[in-house]
């Protein structure tokens, strides 16, 4: 794999190993929104659910939660990143993750891409692109009209670039469109794909130990009671957050690392040629015994005493455990899988029980 093929795959792969560069101010305007997105799209979904589903007499149903998370953490993210553009943003979206569908076939396969696939992801590429930069010419012109600013991640990048550009006096202080699609493309696989992999994890894990689960869901409505999570809150969640990190050690949303050395260089005793392909196998390192102890292949966040990717994962565990306690179906099977993001193979059915 070479060219802009290999760019591609090593462009997915990393967004998919950064957490999202937001600060704090950009973060606290999002949660309204994204708190929204998930309770509405969210509860939507469990209805549609409910309604497709052999409910028991004791209010619980069976149902592989995966597809349902993917869908909602993909919608709020749409939404979160585009407003009002949110169809436009479901189809920038949706042609991501056929690229990375694409990319993993490719990553897979020992053999060189086909001319097929090869032509579909260079148009796939394309039209992301010039999908993203229709909708920055627009809210562009519309904030130089005056029009109200809507309160989604694309405006607030770019009121900020246009702040910072101002304070500076100098157009090299700010991001170009270049670096505002780059930005926003990073949003979706950073943002999605890893957080839908890092709550059907959390909900296997919580499933198999009800312990941690009865903590989580008594710090959340120690915290929240009644009304909606908001940020300093979830700033708060302790035992929740150490959960979802040690979700992230024992199932990374990366498996392998892979750095192409540039130019010559000296590691230790070693000289590595330029074009070399290094390999750093995170999920070895994140289950080894002589860095976690003796322990390492076993769920326990206490051993632990942020990005976007991370505050979606509170908000909507946060949600979840107000409004449900899960255990583990019958049907589930474990069987982890995945070169670039690690998944349930066979889906994650859990029993879901109605507070």
């Amino acid at each position: 794999m070479g060219g802009s093929t290999w760019r591609i795959g090593q462009w997915v792969i990393e967004a998919r190993s950064k957490p999202i560069n937001l600060d704090d101010d950009i973060k606290k305007r999002l949660v309204p929104f994204l708190l929204n997105t998930i309770h509405k799209y969210g509860m939507l979904h469990f209805l549609i659910i409910s309604n497709n589903h052999n409910i028991s007499p004791e209010g619980s149903l069976e149902v592989d939660v995966c597809p349902y998370l993917e869908t909602i953490t993909s919608d709020a993210i749409s939404r979160t990143a585009f407003g009002s553009s949110y169809l436009e943003g479901r189809l920038i979206f949706e042609l991501q993750r056929e690229q990375a569908k694409h990319i993993m076939h490719t990553v897979r396969s020992i053999y060189i891409p086909g001319w097929r696939r090869h032509q579909r992801m260079m148009r796939i590429e394309k039209e992301v692109e010039s999908t993203i930069r229709g909708l920055i010419g627009k809210r562009v012109e519309a904030m130089k009209t005056g029009e109200a600013v809507h309160e989604d991640l694309l405006s607030i990048l770019l009121a900020s670039n246009f702040r910072e550009i101002e304070e500076s006096g100098n157009k090299r202080f700010g991001m170009t469109i270049d670096e505002v699609v780059e930005e926003c493309k990073l949003f979706y696989f950073a943002g999605q794909e890893t957080t839908s992999a890092l709550l059907v994890w959390t909900l296997v894990l919580l499933s198999r130990h009800p312990g941690w689960q009865a903590r989580a869901r008594d710090e959340v409505m120690r915290l929240f009671r009644n009304r909606a999570p908001d940020f300093d809150g979830l700033n708060k969640l302790k035992i929740v957050t150490t959960i979802l990190y040690e979700v992230l050690r024992l199932y990374p949303p990366v498996a392998v690392l892979s750095r192409r050395v540039s130019e010559e260089t000296k590691l230790g005793k070693f000289t590595l040629p330029a074009g070399v392909l290094l390999s750093l196998p995170v999920i070895i390192l994140q289950h080894d015994p002589e860095i976690w102890g003796d322990d390492a292949l076993e769920f326990n966040p206490g051993r632990f005493n942020e990005g976007f990717a991370m505050l979606q994962a509170k908000m909507a565990v946060a949600m979840m455990l107000r409004r449900f306690s899960f255990e583990l179906s019958g049907s589930y099977t474990h069987a982890p899988l995945g070169l670039i993001n690690i998944h349930p193979q066979h889906g994650a059915h859990l029993l879901l029980h109605k507070l």
